[in-house]
């Protein structure tokens, strides 16, 4: 079925809107590329925009000196007029692909499955393709991981869309700090808005639902003027096995934005192929050492990996990277030898260095359980580094403390009990944090879950400060 003109008229107005098309080469795609070829152990795959008269190649992995090709139907062309994947098993059983250029010409195409990039409002930008020189079939699970980094493109599409304008805005302000006071207090306005903005396309707009499992999570920025250095985020892994991040980078701004990103991608990829999260960890730190020029481009992460276990709660191991360590929070037991005892321990991993500072760094794992009615909660040093009330740093044995009286006095420990009673607790500091917060908890569900509180969500409790209203 072909896009009336209207249609695609549109479609190439959200083209023109992402400002990608005969852009230089850019890591992230061409990783994704050659993702999607080991995934599908194929010698070839692409990143395709589709424009009026050509396919542009963003990413052609195993396609060496191929930059574009004309929009002849068969292959890209044909795979954006529909939202599902497009699977050619065989191109010279198919009348309009056996024509293709990529079929008749050199690279001999026999096989070509393809996924749309589709944008927010439904617009097809092009195609995420895998090629090979003979013909062959995919499974509908092969055909799900396809779309899988499809959409990961688009994300990175979208990020790269939102640093863009965040630029753009900050090459704003310089150009009129110069004129008045009350336009740049305007201006410092719109910035706000933009970095809380940018700020949200770098984390989970909403944690999904594990079963079994109860998550929520916080952030709090230090500035609403720029984008902050932490992030986390919860994604399936898949066959029940799901992962959990949670980490700072160094710096702040545009460059600690692109650093997230890269970041964020690289775990989320890496995962699926990778099983041991200290593997993960050094595929990362390789990546983080290949993309700084300068040396500074380092984060702190606990990377962690989650199973269910047949007899109830979930297998967890978690790997260190430098960062502070997460707690482990159970609630007192009415029979055994821990009974009325509650414990909010730290998971010692000690000894895993900084992520993307030396290329022989080191990192440790630990394995726990976390059984229903326990909780697991990860955190960065904006909480510890935070002044009370009497204005004394309210450090990590501070925190330990207040974990245990909560699991004390809490016979299910819920994830959103935890960070909503930390929020609360943040909310007395009369500067607030120092540096950005993040938090996140995951609990194993019991069988009578205590109700969210008000105002926190069972999945998601995200706080990002809003700009300060117009003085003017």
């Amino acid at each position: 079925m072909e896009l009336s003109p209207e249609q695609e008229a549109r479609r190439i107005a959200a083209v023109r809107r992402y400002d990608i098309l005969d852009t230089p080469p850019d890591g992230a795609f061409d990783r994704i590329a050659a993702l999607a070829a080991r995934l599908f152990d194929a010698p070839a795959a692409t990143v395709t925009i589709v424009d009026t008269d050509r396919v542009w190649f963003k990413a052609a992995y195993g396609l060496a000196g191929v930059t574009q090709i004309g929009r002849d139907p068969g292959l890209s062309t044909s795979a954006i007029l529909t939202g599902s994947p497009l699977v050619v098993p065989d191109t010279l059983d198919d009348p309009v692909a056996r024509a293709h250029s990529l079929v008749t010409g050199p690279a001999r195409v026999r096989f070509y499955a393809a996924a749309p990039i589709t944008t927010g409002d439904g617009h097809r930008l092009g195609t995420v393709d895998v090629l090979d020189t003979k013909p062959r079939r995919i499974t509908p699970d092969q055909a799900t991981v396809l779309t899988d980094l499809a959409a990961l493109v688009m994300d990175e599409l979208e990020m790269r869309l939102s640093a863009l304008r965040m630029l753009r805005v900050e090459r704003e302000l310089v150009e009129v700090e110069h004129t008045a006071r009350e336009r740049a207090e305007r201006d410092r306005s719109e910035i706000a808005a933009y970095a809380s903005t940018l700020q949200r396309t770098l984390l989970p707009p909403a944690l999904p639902e594990v079963p079994g499992l109860e998550a929520a999570c916080h952030y709090t920025t230090a500035s609403v003027h720029d984008v902050g250095g932490d992030f986390y985020d919860v994604f399936p892994l898949g066959a029940g096995r799901w992962a959990f991040f949670l980490g700072d980078v160094s710096g702040r701004g545009a460059p600690a934005a692109a650093l997230t990103s890269l970041i964020r991608y690289t775990l989320r990829t890496t995962a699926l192929l990778e099983p041991d999260p200290c593997a993960v960890l050094r595929t990362l730190n390789t990546a983080l050492l290949s993309a700084s020029s300068d040396g500074i481009g380092f984060c702190t992460l606990v990377f962690c990996t989650l199973a269910p276990e047949p007899a109830g709660g979930f297998a967890i191991t978690l790997a260190g990277g430098g960062h502070l360590p997460a707690h482990h929070l159970r609630p007192a037991r009415r029979g055994g030898p821990d009974r009325a005892v509650a414990r909010a321990e730290p998971v010692n991993l000690a000894g895993g260095m900084l992520v993307g500072a030396l290329p022989q760094a080191d990192f440790v794992s630990r394995d726990l359980q976390l059984m229903p009615g326990e909780a697991l909660f990860l955190y960065s040093n904006g909480l510890t580094e935070a002044r009370t009330a009497r204005g004394a740093r309210f450090g990590e044995s501070d925190l330990a403390a207040h974990l245990t009286h909560h699991a004390a006095t809490n016979r299910a420990l819920g994830a959103t009990a935890i960070i909503s009673d930390l929020t609360a607790l943040l909310n007395t500091f009369p500067a607030g944090p120092a540096d950005d917060v993040a938090l996140l908890a995951l609990s194993g569900a019991s069988a009578t879950p205590a109700p969210a509180p008000s105002g926190a969500s069972g999945t998601a409790h995200t706080s990002l400060p809003l700009p300060p209203p117009d003085s003017t």
